[in-house]
């Protein structure tokens, strides 16, 4: 019997997580009816969300908490079977949305562009099991498995049919594009109608490349270009290096223009264009040091405002050829706040208070600084304490790793009066997806306040860990 009332209480906590998931996803009793029909689970469904969520099988209730903690596709992070790498040719039409532009003539212009890609000997000679295809309504993107050099030969194909199409076409009738080459690893999953579709860093970064090309521009990533230059001269004429080129989240990209006779476009739009890092930029931590350990400790101080006290315990190791004695950091905040209202504390291992050296950026939402350190000499490691206070309204705190780590911790301290709901996720900085982050994080409750904690060891460079409650 006591088993019983246990498992009932366990039970009641579920459905009560799984209400408070709903109610944030505004989700409510006819979801949840759609998820028995969709399981077949026959039950009386006469009352409220938390009368069917009674009714149902134990096991039922907690693999619908699981798959809405989004714990169902936990470790999807380590699969690598998954994936698949291709060379991405991705194109669309310029201006192909100008209102001004009657939509029969934007129309035909789609038609135009998939009617000479596929007259291209590139395109009827592709390997189909080497090749996926997907429109993008005024464009595509063709990935090829075989060989990075097909995106190129395609992009100068077509750049051929085009030229020759436009010299019958008069003002807006004729077709511009602007085509990016990429290459990099996708997943295979299945759309709504059940059929394989790709998504991934491959085709999202290809994309990236392709927004920073004019007209008739043939952009490529590096990745891709300085692998085809080695291949023969006739690649190394046209492949031509231009820079480097800032893309969503503060990415950097090196671009190559490639134009030869009769395909591409020698011009360049000067925009994104990344300007040369200064010596200060070049002072930036993940170019120097490892991070061995990274501590983001988080106090709640004010409930009501968030106002925290974050503290940042960084043990690092200089890999540098020369001594380090300054150190960079870049600092966020949700609520505008000037950098005299931070209380910012910076100290060593010995507890020694470190000075500001200069104050980089000191805008409503973001803070950049420099701080003088004791010289730590090439190979040598030392703890480095940052302590400042700012209110996190959003109830959430996003954190990138700078370098390769062998460990990070999450620590959340909140007054009890406040009861956290409590998620840590792994984010990928340029798609946006989050999945569940594991291990799961460990909850204790006290008097006065409830601590969260969470640790995660043998992290990569550039992760992103995010923290809500």
């Amino acid at each position: 019997m006591a088993q019983t009332q246990d498992n009932l209480v366990v039970k009641l906590d579920q459905i009560a997580e799984i209400l408070g998931i709903l109610n944030e996803t505004h989700r409510g009793r006819d979801w949840l009816l759609e998820q028995l029909k969709k399981h077949k689970i026959s039950i009386q469904t006469h009352g409220n969300s938390y009368d069917v969520l009674k009714e149902c099988p134990d096991d039922f209730t907690f693999q619908m908490l699981r798959s809405l903690r989004g714990e169902d596709i936990e470790g999807f992070e380590d699969i690598k079977t998954m994936t698949k790498t291709f060379h991405w040719f991705f194109i669309d039409i310029v201006a192909a949305s100008n209102p001004k532009i009657p939509t029969k003539n934007q129309v035909k212009k789609i038609i135009v562009l998939n009617e000479l890609i596929s007259r291209t000997d590139i395109f009827q000679k592709r390997i189909l099991d080497a090749t996926v295809i997907l429109p993008t309504g005024d464009g595509m993107a063709i990935g090829f498995a075989d060989s990075p050099e097909k995106p190129i030969r395609l992009a100068m194909e077509l750049h051929s049919g085009i030229n020759r199409y436009n010299k019958t076409q008069k003002g807006d009738d004729i077709l511009l594009v602007r085509i990016g080459i990429d290459m990099g690893p996708v997943y295979v999953i299945k759309d709504l109608n059940n059929m394989d579709n790709v998504w991934g860093p491959g085709i999202i970064l290809t994309r990236r490349v392709m927004d920073l090309a004019g007209d008739m521009n043939i952009f490529s990533s590096a990745r891709i270009a300085e692998e085809v230059r080695k291949l023969s001269d006739e690649y190394k004429k046209i492949v031509h290096p231009i820079g480097d080129y800032s893309i969503k989240h503060g990415e950097e990209l090196q671009i190559f223009n490639i134009y030869g006779e009769g395909f591409g476009n020698k011009i360049a739009p000067k925009i994104k264009k990344v300007k040369k890092l200064s010596l200060d930029e070049s002072l930036k931590p993940s170019n120097n040091f490892k991070f061995d350990a990274v501590e983001m400790l988080l106090d709640v101080l004010d409930t009501k405002t968030m106002l925290t006290r974050h503290t940042w315990v960084w043990t690092l190791t200089n890999i540098s050829k020369e001594a380090k004695n300054q150190i960079f950091y870049s600092v966020d905040g949700d609520t505008p706040k000037e950098f005299s209202e931070m209380n910012v504390n910076i100290s060593d291992d010995r507890g020694r208070k470190l000075e500001i050296m200069s104050l980089n950026v000191n805008k409503p939402y973001h803070k950049e600084f420099f701080v003088k350190i004791n010289p730590i000499e090439p190979k040598k490691s030392k703890t480095i304490k940052l302590r400042y206070d700012w209110e996190e309204p959003d109830k959430n705190f996003l954190f990138r790793v700078p370098s390769d780590c062998k460990e990070m911790t999450y620590m959340l301290s909140i007054p009890r009066d406040y009861d956290p709901q409590i998620r840590v996720l792994k984010v990928d900085i340029e798609t946006g997806l989050k999945i569940n982050a594991t291990p799961s994080p460990t909850v204790k409750r006290f008097d006065d306040k409830t601590v969260v904690s969470w640790t995660k060891n043998a992290l990569k460079a550039f992760d992103a860990y995010q923290i809500l409650w």
